[in-house]
């Protein structure tokens, strides 16, 4: 059988995978890491990886989940930093009253879902970013990861159990399905 060439893919073709790629990324990264100007830091870094490494890439359909994958390393490599965490504030926000709905109830809990995500470990953060938010099923994540499917799913079962702790049970979290969490606040098929 004849094998076909592959050919490096040019610098126009990195330009529409960052433009492409940017809006998903970002999301991710901030839900990895809980705060907007890190997020666009993480993105960078890892576009500049996937850029480091752009003439080796055999398939540039693969490059968003390559960049994905270099965005979870890098994220889990600051997490180990001991600068990296909790930032100290002059006033501590005040929480809405158990009940209270105002118009900004939708944006509220999406800040606490982020909240919450943060006091994940990395592994577990990251594996339920990539599944609820991603999309990704348990075997893509775990490539992602470069762990086993069942690291996946044991680490989703854990992160789930800890969130419904955090946030208690007025969110409503995904089972460990088929089903996903979206970012605009409920499940979805």
């Amino acid at each position: 059988m004849a094998r076909i060439a592959s050919r490096a893919p040019t610098e126009d073709e990195f330009v529409e995978l960052v433009h492409a790629a940017w809006p998903s990324l970002y999301r991710t990264g901030l839900l990895l890491v809980g705060d907007h100007a890190l997020a666009e830091d993480l993105v960078q870094a890892a576009l500049a990886k996937t850029y480091a490494h752009w003439h080796q890439v055999r398939e540039p359909a693969a490059a968003r989940a390559y960049a994905r994958r270099i965005m979870v390393n890098t994220a889990t490599s600051w997490f180990r930093r001991r600068s990296f965490g909790e930032r100290p504030t002059e006033q501590v926000p005040d929480r809405p009253a158990a009940g209270a709905r105002d118009e900004h109830d939708d944006r509220l809990r999406r800040l606490d879902m982020v909240a919450a995500l943060a006091q994940l470990p990395p592994r577990q953060r990251a594996v339920v970013v990539l599944r609820f938010y991603e999309d990704l099923s348990v075997r893509e994540t775990a490539a992602a990861l470069g762990v086993t499917d069942g690291t996946v799913k044991s680490q989703t079962s854990l992160a789930l159990e800890r969130l419904r702790a955090i946030l208690g049970d007025e969110v409503a979290l995904p089972a460990e399905g088929p089903a996903t969490y979206s970012t605009t606040g409920g499940p979805h098929a």
